[in-house]
């Protein structure tokens, strides 16, 4: 009998294991941005139009080819704080982020500062049902100094 105990315990421990693993996606791959007609702007945000991801249990690098240019950035998945340098028109901008998981979810909050100016940054990923990488990103107004502007990408597998 307590032989039974202990081998259902660890079952339902392993269905556990799997189950929380099972809502930890993973991004790794190249990406291409599915372009959306009905974008205002031109669609900016995202990733850009290719990203390339390279995911393991702490880290997630995304390599990200815009049109101005390929960025790459490393975010730790445990909550703590990663740092990553933009440079931008021969400008060095640092940038701190902080990756957490909300369900199956990535979250990544970033705050950096461009000529004297806090800038603050918010961008979710997830996979949809058939395998798309959806990307949401919140940033500032930098045109018109109004709310926060928020862009939603989607992204096929190649």
């Amino acid at each position: 009998m307590r032989k039974t105990g202990l081998l259902l315990r660890f079952v339902m421990l392993f269905v556990l294991c799997a189950a929380l693993g099972a809502q930890t996606p993973n991004f790794s791959g190249k990406w291409t941005r599915v372009p959306d007609p009905n974008a205002q702007g031109g669609g900016q945000g995202g990733l850009g139009t290719e990203a390339a991801i390279v995911q393991d249990a702490n880290t997630i690098t995304i390599t990200r080819t815009t049109q101005m240019g390929e960025f790459k950035t490393t975010y730790k998945l445990d909550g703590s704080e990663s740092k990553n340098t933009l440079n931008f028109q021969g400008n060095a901008i640092e940038q701190t982020s902080k990756a957490k998981w909300d369900g199956g979810k990535l979250v990544v909050d970033t705050s950096m500062s461009f000529d004297g100016n806090p800038i603050q940054l918010s961008m979710t990923m997830a996979l949809d049902p058939s395998g798309a990488l959806l990307v949401e990103s919140t940033r500032p107004d930098f045109q018109g100094g109004g709310q926060p502007v928020t862009t939603k990408a989607t992204y096929k597998k190649q």
